[in-house]
């Protein structure tokens, strides 16, 4: 490109992106711009991979997993950047600092509070991974390759071209990114057997506050250790992965009954608490509560959904049931073999159940409201709080509440081994959800779910109260209009999600990102941060 051609498509550019920012109170975006295509040195054209809210392609790019209020939404990116190359996202990373703006990093998928694709003041501009969704199997060493853009469906669908006997443990949404499941934890149906997602992370590649890229050996086993269970975007941009994948048998077996209230439903949630984590590690029982009608009555009842994989047969699997949980009556009839790629479709609840439906990158809950929160839980909750929790959930349309259990491989890492805490002692963790379709509805559904949460303190973990970083939730701690957070309100949410290794990842962000140019509501802070807000030094 001649140095006419240059200036010429400079002007363009800038043109059309005031006309956009001329209610953005021109924030510089068109220097961004310029500043780019110099970063690229010529060999793209910024057009390529720029977008800005005049494009037509700006909202698709935007589609979320699921509405929001639009109180939690008050900002939009003036600009969207989708790489196709590590050398677009150091120039991104460059300009952005040279020019002062906020970065925020999306891979697609789950993102319960839009942390990667809104900001709460600040004007910002996404970095827009889902070009980077290469995944490569090296079957002999039971390695893969993933880039952070793919999702778990892309990742899986991969594994099943390869092997079938080889699997990953990870979520049962397919269309979660790899980049924030991963780096957040990463639980699945194999977690008992094989950890977490994180678990298996042993080398990935991160553009770091300076435009750098590093591996595990030049970044060093402090980010290394921040990046499986602290997040990777309060540390920088994760490229990809580096993962060992896990054996699986040929046939496993899956089995899904429901309970009702009326059908001995408490006692077998009860019983399900005491046995759950304690059961065989090829065994993972998911228990999901929801509302529905009773058969017996016609009425409003609880239904409690006891979602199983073993890996093994039938036969196996039996004995096992018998003997620990002969409560729920699993019989032949309700068992069902197949391959694990057959149970990631059936788990994902799929209704075209053919492995290519694994590559729909489609959000899933496009159509709907959501808010989502979480505890963990390491003593069984009693009859009576069962009970009363029912009472809670029949009041009002909409809930979702899962029990994930906890146990066998989880128990034998210690919780210091990575940023992810929650590992012995925990029998299961609690996902709540509400979900609602009106718009006007939507305080009376948060004012539900934080009644149910507030009730459930009681039953789960304390001092800290913990949660699952992963089920990111902004009722946990405040958020200031500085662009970053204070110790005070950072160890409200950071105490939760990570318990003592919160230290360590402050001091981890202070030592990598001392300036927090990688920063949202809920973002690891560094120290300085802390001083500048006169407060007393934590650490």
């Amino acid at each position: 490109m001649d140095r006419t051609s240059v200036k010429f498509l400079l002007l363009i550019l800038t043109n059309l992106f005031l006309i956009g920012a001329s209610s953005s109170n021109n924030h510089g975006y068109h220097d961004f711009l310029e500043c780019i295509i110099h970063e690229f040195q010529l060999s793209n054209s910024a057009t390529d991979i720029i977008y800005t809210p005049q494009n037509a392609t700006y909202a698709s790019l935007l589609l979320a997993p699921s509405l929001r209020p639009a109180a939690s939404s008050p900002v939009k990116p003036d600009l969207i950047v989708t790489p196709f190359h590590a050398s677009e996202i150091e120039a991104a990373v460059r300009c952005s600092r040279i020019l002062g703006l906020q970065i925020r990093v999306k891979s697609g998928g789950h993102d319960y509070e839009g942390l990667s694709y809104t900001s709460a003041s600040e004007p910002f501009v996404i970095v827009d991974m889902r070009n980077f969704r290469a995944v490569t199997i090296d079957e002999k060493t039971k390695t893969a390759r993933v880039e952070v853009g793919a999702t778990l469906g892309e990742l899986y669908h991969t594994i099943f071209l390869k092997s079938r006997t080889l699997a990953y443990p990870a979520g049962t949404c397919p269309t979660v990114g790899v980049g924030g499941h991963f780096t957040g934890g990463g639980y699945g149906m194999i977690a008992r057997k094989h950890g977490l997602s994180l678990d298996h992370i042993v080398d990935a590649k991160v553009i770091n506050a300076d435009g750098e890229i590093l591996d595990r050996k030049s970044m060093g086993e402090d980010l290394f250790w921040a990046i499986r269970g602290g997040g990777g975007t309060s540390f920088g941009i994760v490229l990809e992965f580096t993962v060992t994948l896990v054996s699986v048998p040929e046939t496993v077996t899956v089995f899904n009954v429901t309970r009702t209230l009326e059908e001995n439903a408490t006692e077998l949630v009860h019983k399900w608490q005491h046995i759950a984590h304690k059961i065989d590690e090829n065994l993972l029982i998911r228990l999901f509560l929801s509302l529905g009608q009773s058969p017996e009555t016609g009425n409003r009842t609880v239904m409690a959904s006891f979602v199983a994989l073993y890996l093994g047969g039938t036969r196996d699997l039996l004995a096992i049931m018998e003997e620990q949980f002969p409560e729920l009556g699993i019989s032949q009839s309700d068992c069902i073999e197949m391959s694990w790629i057959e149970s990631v479709l059936l788990f994902s609840d799929l209704k075209n159940p053919t492995v290519d439906i694994l590559l729909d990158r489609t959000p899933r809950w496009g159509s709907v409201y959501f808010k989502g929160k979480s505890d963990y839980v390491s003593s069984p909750i009693p009859v009576s709080g069962l009970r009363e929790m029912w009472r809670l959930l029949l009041e009002e349309e909409g809930y979702y509440v899962q029990f994930s259990p906890y146990g066998g491989v989880l128990n034998t890492i210690s919780e210091e081994e990575t940023a992810f805490p929650h590992r012995r002692g925990n029998i299961f963790m609690i996902h709540y959800t509400i979900v609602w379709s009106n718009g006007s509805e939507s305080q009376v559904c948060l004012d539900a779910i934080r009644r149910l949460y507030g009730f459930m303190a009681r039953y789960v973990t304390r001092n800290p109260r913990r949660a699952y970083f992963n089920y990111k939730d902004l009722d946990i701690g405040r958020n200031n209009e500085a662009g970053y957070t204070s110790y005070d309100q950072a160890s409200v949410w950071g105490l939760k999600y990570f318990k003592n290794n919160f230290k360590r990842l402050v001091r981890v962000k202070t030592k990598f990102d001392p300036s927090n140019f990688f920063r949202n509501e809920q973002s690891i802070p560094p120290l300085v941060s802390y001083l500048e807000d006169g407060l007393h030094n934590p650490y």
